[in-house]
């Protein structure tokens, strides 16, 4: 497995950087923090003529074709800025769609999708139980040649202004995912009050929402797992954003923040403090686009280097976040300063799609499977 980046690869970063910057500065988006529209239709639209959307939907429906590191290099830099848009989510349920969605379905959704013109999010987790497929307890029955879908989900981003909503549930016995229009007759929306100011979530309930049957993607338990580690390694990127932005702005802090006559990033223990915040960001990063590389490639470590990256980078995220505010001192914590809008992230990144103690659960359940394979 190559470990460097393509020159496409580094153009996809480079460019999404430039956009971000240029459209999307911190000034804007603090602007909308206040405002109800869960994205900035302006830079979604910019992002839609960059490509963005349809990044890894295949040719055919008007995507790029690309895979999961592609995901992971816009996902860093949309974290980096704080990005109001609904490009992490979108991009999960594009892959959904691609991999198991029937082909009627795939061919009147994902152009939609590739062209930004709608945007879907995946309806998940529910109160009160972890991000697992045994928290799942959503259901979904038949009812003639329609599917009735019963439940609450939680923390579902940007689902109040999402075209459409990938909902799991227990359906005849098994987990299935059903794609569900959020206009649909019986989905209801109420927005949260959360820690990150910089995305939306909400809680989304179903009651007797009728689905045609045709809606429900194919595959099963094994491929809804397969679709929570991608989404853990999108997280794993958005993690990785936010903490390499807090390393420079703690870096830029300790070189004009003068104490004792001197500036502090001149003391060797606060040096030591920001090569210990460098270290954990490398290997955030290491296992973040390891695992993307796996999960592209087919690799049969795929599962185990997805729950690594999110076990290590979810730990990871709170601790440079620490090491972050501890050396910005009082200001890091103000309304006023940058930081704390990236404190507030990467807190909420840490416990998306499974803490660091849910994907080192699995991970040992995983190994014990195959240790022969490790």
């Amino acid at each position: 497995m190559n470990f460097e980046l393509s020159d496409e690869q580094a153009m996809v970063r480079a460019a999404s950087r430039d956009l971000l910057s240029d459209r999307a500065p911190i000034e804007r988006v603090r602007a909308w923090l206040d405002r109800e529209e869960d994205a900035d239709s302006e830079v979604w639209e910019l992002a839609a003529e960059s490509g963005w959307p349809g990044l890894a939907l295949p040719e055919e429906y008007g995507g790029a074709g690309q895979g999961l590191v592609e995901l992971a290099l816009v996902a860093e830099e949309v974290a980096r800025a704080l990005g109001r848009v609904p490009f992490v989510p979108t991009a999960v349920v594009g892959r959904a769609l691609t991999a198991a969605g029937p082909t009627r379905l795939g061919a009147a959704v994902l152009p939609e999708l590739a062209a930004g013109s709608a945007w879907a999010t995946w309806a998940l987790a529910e109160p009160h139980t972890p991000w697992t497929l045994d928290g799942v307890h959503a259901t979904a029955r038949n009812d003639g040649i329609e599917i009735v879908l019963d439940g609450i989900k939680t923390a579902v981003q940007d689902a109040g202004g999402a075209d459409w909503l990938l909902v799991t549930a227990r359906h005849e016995g098994t987990l299935a995912s059903f794609l569900v229009d959020r206009h649909a007759l019986g989905v209801t929306t109420r927005r949260q009050q959360v820690l990150d100011p910089t995305r939306a979530f909400y809680e989304v309930r179903f009651e007797d929402v009728r689905v045609p049957s045709d809606r429900r993607l194919d595959g099963g338990p094994a491929e809804i797992q397969r679709l929570l580690d991608d989404a853990a390694v999108l997280h794993c990127a958005d993690a990785l954003g936010v903490m390499e932005r807090m390393l420079e702005l703690t870096v830029e802090h300790t070189k004009v923040r003068v104490q004792f006559g001197r500036p502090i990033g001149s003391f060797q223990a606060v040096k030591h403090a920001c090569a210990d915040m460098a270290m954990l960001v490398h290997g955030a990063r290491a296992a973040t686009y390891y695992a993307a590389m796996a999960a592209d490639a087919g690799s049969a470590a795929a599962a185990r280097s997805a729950c690594a990256a999110a076990a290590h980078t979810s730990q990871s995220a709170g601790e440079v976040a620490s090491r972050a505010l501890q050396l910005h001192g009082g200001i890091g914590f103000t309304w006023e300063h940058d930081l704390h809008l990236y404190l507030r992230r990467a807190k909420a990144d840490s416990v998306l799609y499974g803490d660091a103690d849910v994907h080192r659960d699995r991970l040992c359940a995983l190994l014990r499977q195959s240790p022969a394979s490790v």
